[in-house]
Protein backbone atom coordinates (compact mmCIF):
# COMPACT_ATOMS: atom_id res chain seq x y z
CA UNK A 1 0.00 0.00 0.00
CA UNK A 2 1.09 3.58 -0.41
CA UNK A 3 0.81 6.60 1.79
CA UNK A 4 1.22 10.07 0.31
CA UNK A 5 4.72 9.05 -0.83
CA UNK A 6 5.45 6.01 -2.30
CA UNK A 7 7.74 -11.68 22.17
CA UNK A 8 6.07 -15.09 21.88
CA UNK A 9 2.76 -14.10 23.46
CA UNK A 10 2.54 -10.95 21.40
CA UNK A 11 3.18 -12.77 18.16
CA UNK A 12 0.71 -15.52 19.07
CA UNK A 13 -1.96 -12.87 19.64
CA UNK A 14 -1.16 -11.38 16.23
CA UNK A 15 -1.58 -14.77 14.58
CA UNK A 16 -4.94 -15.15 16.27
CA UNK A 17 -5.84 -11.67 15.10
CA UNK A 18 -5.10 -12.68 11.52
CA UNK A 19 -7.40 -15.67 11.88
CA UNK A 20 -10.10 -13.43 13.36
CA UNK A 21 -9.84 -11.18 10.34
CA UNK A 22 -10.42 -14.19 8.12
CA UNK A 23 -13.42 -15.37 10.10
CA UNK A 24 -14.86 -11.86 10.03
CA UNK A 25 -15.54 -12.27 6.35
CA UNK A 26 -18.50 -14.45 7.32
CA UNK A 27 -18.31 -17.21 4.78
CA UNK A 28 -17.32 -15.15 1.76
CA UNK A 29 -13.82 -16.59 2.11
CA UNK A 30 -12.21 -19.74 3.39
CA UNK A 31 -10.79 -19.16 6.86
CA UNK A 32 -7.30 -20.57 6.34
CA UNK A 33 -6.06 -20.82 9.91
CA UNK A 34 -3.03 -18.66 10.54
CA UNK A 35 -0.06 -20.83 11.38
CA UNK A 36 -0.99 -23.66 8.99
CA UNK A 37 0.78 -24.48 5.76
CA UNK A 38 -0.70 -22.75 2.76
CA UNK A 39 -0.14 -25.56 0.31
CA UNK A 40 -1.47 -25.51 -3.26
CA UNK A 41 -4.42 -27.73 -2.40
CA UNK A 42 -5.75 -25.41 0.29
CA UNK A 43 -8.61 -23.01 -0.35
CA UNK A 44 -7.72 -19.49 -1.42
CA UNK A 45 -8.24 -16.88 1.28
CA UNK A 46 -10.02 -13.70 0.29
CA UNK A 47 -9.83 -10.74 2.64
CA UNK A 48 -12.95 -9.31 4.18
CA UNK A 49 -12.67 -6.43 6.58
CA UNK A 50 -16.37 -5.71 6.91
CA UNK A 51 -18.18 -6.74 10.05
CA UNK A 52 -21.57 -8.24 9.12
CA UNK A 53 -22.88 -7.14 12.51
CA UNK A 54 -22.26 -3.50 11.60
CA UNK A 55 -24.18 -3.07 8.39
CA UNK A 56 -23.80 0.47 7.04
CA UNK A 57 -27.05 2.32 6.49
CA UNK A 58 -28.03 3.13 2.95
CA UNK A 59 -27.59 6.89 2.45
CA UNK A 60 -29.74 9.04 0.19
CA UNK A 61 -28.12 8.00 -3.07
CA UNK A 62 -30.48 10.22 -5.09
CA UNK A 63 -28.32 13.17 -4.06
CA UNK A 64 -25.33 11.73 -5.92
CA UNK A 65 -25.49 12.31 -9.67
CA UNK A 66 -22.06 11.08 -10.73
CA UNK A 67 -18.70 10.13 -9.27
CA UNK A 68 -15.45 11.29 -10.83
CA UNK A 69 -12.82 8.79 -9.69
CA UNK A 70 -9.13 9.70 -9.80
CA UNK A 71 -6.35 7.13 -9.93
CA UNK A 72 -2.84 6.70 -11.28
CA UNK A 73 -1.27 4.09 -13.53
CA UNK A 74 2.05 3.12 -11.94
CA UNK A 75 1.05 0.63 -9.26
CA UNK A 76 0.14 -2.68 -10.92
CA UNK A 77 -1.92 -4.74 -10.46
CA UNK A 78 -3.98 -2.11 -8.67
CA UNK A 79 -3.55 0.74 -11.16
CA UNK A 80 -1.91 0.63 -14.59
CA UNK A 81 -2.42 1.54 -18.25
CA UNK A 82 -4.56 -1.02 -20.03
CA UNK A 83 -3.96 -2.26 -23.56
CA UNK A 84 -6.29 0.46 -24.85
CA UNK A 85 -4.42 3.19 -22.98
CA UNK A 86 -7.15 3.65 -20.39
CA UNK A 87 -6.73 3.10 -16.65
CA UNK A 88 -7.01 -0.53 -15.62
CA UNK A 89 -6.41 -2.70 -12.57
CA UNK A 90 -8.03 -3.89 -9.39
CA UNK A 91 -8.88 -0.40 -8.14
CA UNK A 92 -10.35 0.62 -11.48
CA UNK A 93 -12.54 -2.46 -11.73
CA UNK A 94 -13.64 -1.95 -8.12
CA UNK A 95 -14.63 1.63 -8.90
CA UNK A 96 -16.78 0.37 -11.78
CA UNK A 97 -18.44 -2.19 -9.51
CA UNK A 98 -19.21 0.57 -7.01
CA UNK A 99 -20.84 2.66 -9.70
CA UNK A 100 -22.93 -0.29 -10.85
CA UNK A 101 -24.01 -0.91 -7.25
CA UNK A 102 -25.01 2.71 -6.68
CA UNK A 103 -26.49 2.81 -10.19
CA UNK A 104 -24.96 6.08 -11.26
CA UNK A 105 -22.56 7.15 -13.99
CA UNK A 106 -18.87 7.42 -13.20
CA UNK A 107 -15.68 8.55 -14.85
CA UNK A 108 -12.18 7.29 -14.07
CA UNK A 109 -9.28 9.61 -14.81
CA UNK A 110 -5.58 8.89 -14.35
CA UNK A 111 -3.24 11.53 -12.96
CA UNK A 112 0.31 11.44 -11.58
CA UNK A 113 0.20 10.05 -8.08
CA UNK A 114 1.72 13.13 -6.46
CA UNK A 115 -1.10 15.33 -7.85
CA UNK A 116 -4.10 13.24 -6.75
CA UNK A 117 -4.87 15.05 -3.50
CA UNK A 118 -4.47 18.46 -5.13
CA UNK A 119 -6.85 17.46 -7.92
CA UNK A 120 -9.37 16.19 -5.37
CA UNK A 121 -9.27 19.37 -3.32
CA UNK A 122 -9.41 21.58 -6.43
CA UNK A 123 -12.69 19.84 -7.33
CA UNK A 124 -11.26 18.11 -10.39
CA UNK A 125 -12.48 14.78 -9.01
CA UNK A 126 -14.72 13.40 -6.30
CA UNK A 127 -12.87 10.33 -5.03
CA UNK A 128 -9.33 8.96 -5.20
CA UNK A 129 -8.97 5.19 -5.53
CA UNK A 130 -5.24 4.58 -5.75
CA UNK A 131 -4.17 2.29 -2.88
CA UNK A 132 -3.62 5.15 -0.46
CA UNK A 133 -3.38 4.34 3.24
CA UNK A 134 -5.10 6.57 5.78
CA UNK A 135 -2.34 8.04 7.93
CA UNK A 136 -2.07 11.15 10.09
CA UNK A 137 -0.65 12.99 7.07
CA UNK A 138 -3.14 11.81 4.46
CA UNK A 139 -6.08 12.40 6.81
CA UNK A 140 -5.13 16.07 6.90
CA UNK A 141 -5.76 16.18 3.15
CA UNK A 142 -8.81 13.94 2.73
CA UNK A 143 -11.40 11.78 4.46
CA UNK A 144 -11.36 8.03 3.88
CA UNK A 145 -13.81 5.18 3.60
CA UNK A 146 -13.39 2.10 5.72
CA UNK A 147 -10.49 -0.09 4.49
CA UNK A 148 -11.31 -2.38 1.57
CA UNK A 149 -7.99 -4.19 1.72
CA UNK A 150 -4.90 -4.38 3.85
CA UNK A 151 -1.35 -5.45 3.03
CA UNK A 152 -0.41 -8.48 5.14
CA UNK A 153 3.09 -9.55 6.05
CA UNK A 154 3.93 -13.19 5.30
CA UNK A 155 6.67 -15.76 5.75
CA UNK A 156 7.99 -17.66 2.74
CA UNK A 157 10.08 -20.85 2.82
CA UNK A 158 11.57 -23.13 0.19
CA UNK A 159 9.19 -25.86 -0.90
CA UNK A 160 11.65 -28.55 0.25
CA UNK A 161 11.66 -27.23 3.81
CA UNK A 162 9.67 -28.66 6.69
CA UNK A 163 8.44 -25.34 8.06
CA UNK A 164 4.80 -25.19 9.02
CA UNK A 165 3.92 -23.10 12.02
CA UNK A 166 5.88 -19.87 12.34
CA UNK A 167 5.46 -19.04 16.02
CA UNK A 168 8.57 -17.49 17.58
CA UNK A 169 9.46 -20.48 19.76
CA UNK A 170 9.70 -22.62 16.63
CA UNK A 171 12.03 -20.18 14.87
CA UNK A 172 14.68 -19.86 17.54
CA UNK A 173 18.06 -19.62 15.84
CA UNK A 174 16.54 -19.69 12.36
CA UNK A 175 17.84 -17.22 9.78
CA UNK A 176 15.17 -14.91 8.32
CA UNK A 177 15.76 -12.61 5.34
CA UNK A 178 14.06 -9.23 5.29
CA UNK A 179 14.52 -5.89 3.53
CA UNK A 180 16.54 -3.49 5.66
CA UNK A 181 14.83 -0.47 7.16
CA UNK A 182 11.28 -1.73 6.64
CA UNK A 183 8.38 -2.27 9.00
CA UNK A 184 8.90 -5.98 8.38
CA UNK A 185 12.40 -5.80 9.85
CA UNK A 186 11.10 -3.85 12.85
CA UNK A 187 8.34 -6.42 13.39
CA UNK A 188 10.76 -9.35 13.35
CA UNK A 189 13.10 -7.67 15.81
CA UNK A 190 10.23 -6.87 18.15
CA UNK A 191 8.32 -10.16 17.98
CA UNK A 192 10.75 -12.88 16.86
CA UNK A 193 13.56 -12.00 19.22
CA UNK A 194 15.23 -15.43 19.20
CA UNK A 195 15.49 -15.65 15.42
CA UNK A 196 18.51 -14.42 13.45
CA UNK A 197 17.26 -11.51 11.36
CA UNK A 198 19.34 -10.88 8.24
CA UNK A 199 18.65 -7.57 6.50
CA UNK A 200 19.19 -7.15 2.77
CA UNK A 201 19.26 -3.94 0.71
CA UNK A 202 16.22 -4.79 -1.42
CA UNK A 203 13.53 -7.40 -2.02
CA UNK A 204 15.43 -9.09 -4.86
CA UNK A 205 18.48 -9.66 -2.67
CA UNK A 206 16.34 -11.07 0.14
CA UNK A 207 14.60 -13.46 -2.26
CA UNK A 208 17.90 -14.57 -3.74
CA UNK A 209 19.18 -15.35 -0.25
CA UNK A 210 16.26 -17.71 0.30
CA UNK A 211 16.73 -19.36 -3.09
CA UNK A 212 20.45 -19.88 -2.42
CA UNK A 213 19.65 -21.36 1.03
CA UNK A 214 21.57 -18.65 2.85
CA UNK A 215 18.50 -18.22 5.07
CA UNK A 216 15.68 -20.45 6.27
CA UNK A 217 12.81 -18.05 5.71
CA UNK A 218 11.90 -14.79 4.03
CA UNK A 219 9.53 -12.23 5.59
CA UNK A 220 7.93 -9.37 3.70
CA UNK A 221 5.00 -7.77 1.92
CA UNK A 222 2.41 -10.47 1.25
CA UNK A 223 1.06 -8.93 -1.95
CA UNK A 224 4.47 -8.52 -3.57
CA UNK A 225 5.45 -12.01 -2.45
CA UNK A 226 2.25 -13.51 -3.86
CA UNK A 227 3.09 -12.18 -7.32
CA UNK A 228 6.67 -13.36 -7.04
CA UNK A 229 5.56 -16.87 -6.04
CA UNK A 230 3.04 -16.96 -8.89
CA UNK A 231 5.57 -15.74 -11.48
CA UNK A 232 8.37 -17.29 -13.47
CA UNK A 233 11.06 -15.48 -11.48
CA UNK A 234 10.57 -17.68 -8.42
CA UNK A 235 10.90 -20.85 -10.47
CA UNK A 236 8.54 -22.64 -8.10
CA UNK A 237 11.22 -22.58 -5.43
CA UNK A 238 9.14 -21.41 -2.55
CA UNK A 239 5.74 -21.11 -0.89
CA UNK A 240 4.00 -19.24 1.88
CA UNK A 241 4.29 -20.65 5.37
CA UNK A 242 1.97 -19.83 8.24
CA UNK A 243 -0.68 -17.15 8.16
CA UNK A 244 -0.81 -13.43 7.60
CA UNK A 245 0.27 -10.71 10.02
CA UNK A 246 -1.84 -7.53 10.03
CA UNK A 247 -0.75 -5.66 13.16
CA UNK A 248 -1.58 -2.03 12.40
CA UNK A 249 1.22 -0.63 14.56
CA UNK A 250 3.68 -2.02 12.01
CA UNK A 251 1.70 -2.54 8.81
CA UNK A 252 -0.87 0.26 8.81
CA UNK A 253 -4.65 0.52 8.94
CA UNK A 254 -5.32 -0.61 5.40
CA UNK A 255 -6.33 1.10 2.17
CA UNK A 256 -9.43 3.23 1.70
CA UNK A 257 -10.98 5.50 -0.92
CA UNK A 258 -10.25 9.18 -0.33
CA UNK A 259 -12.90 11.90 -0.66
CA UNK A 260 -12.76 15.62 -0.08
CA UNK A 261 -12.83 16.45 3.62
CA UNK A 262 -16.40 16.95 4.81
CA UNK A 263 -17.99 15.07 1.92
CA UNK A 264 -19.75 12.68 4.27
CA UNK A 265 -22.51 11.78 1.82
CA UNK A 266 -20.10 10.36 -0.75
CA UNK A 267 -17.95 8.66 1.88
CA UNK A 268 -20.98 6.93 3.40
CA UNK A 269 -22.27 5.98 -0.06
CA UNK A 270 -18.93 4.38 -0.93
CA UNK A 271 -18.86 2.53 2.41
CA UNK A 272 -22.37 1.22 1.75
CA UNK A 273 -21.51 0.11 -1.78
CA UNK A 274 -18.30 -1.63 -0.69
CA UNK A 275 -20.21 -3.58 1.96
CA UNK A 276 -22.84 -4.60 -0.57
CA UNK A 277 -20.18 -5.81 -3.02
CA UNK A 278 -18.52 -7.89 -0.32
CA UNK A 279 -21.80 -9.35 0.94
CA UNK A 280 -22.92 -10.32 -2.56
CA UNK A 281 -19.57 -11.95 -3.38
CA UNK A 282 -18.62 -9.47 -6.11
CA UNK A 283 -15.58 -8.29 -4.17
CA UNK A 284 -14.46 -11.90 -3.72
CA UNK A 285 -14.82 -12.59 -7.45
CA UNK A 286 -12.77 -9.51 -8.29
CA UNK A 287 -10.06 -10.38 -5.76
CA UNK A 288 -9.66 -13.92 -7.07
CA UNK A 289 -9.30 -12.61 -10.61
CA UNK A 290 -6.30 -10.49 -9.62
CA UNK A 291 -4.77 -12.66 -6.89
CA UNK A 292 -4.65 -16.35 -7.92
CA UNK A 293 -2.18 -16.91 -5.06
CA UNK A 294 -3.71 -15.11 -2.12
CA UNK A 295 -1.40 -12.86 -0.07
CA UNK A 296 -3.57 -13.74 2.98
Amino acid sequence: MRSNGRASLCARLLVLGALAAAVLAGGKQSALAAGENAGPSRAVVVPGFWDPRRRPERPDLSRIQTIRFLTDVDYPPFDYNGADGNPAGFNVDLARLICDEIKISCTIQARPFATLFDALNDNRGDAVIASIAPTAETRRRADFTDPYYRTPARFVARTDSAFGDVLPERLEGKKIAVVAGTAHEAFLKAMFTEAEVRAYPNAEAARDALRRKEVDLLFGDGIALAFWLNGAESGGCCAFRGGSFLESRFFGEGVGIAVKRGNDLLRLALDWALFQLWEKGSFTDLWLRYFPISPF
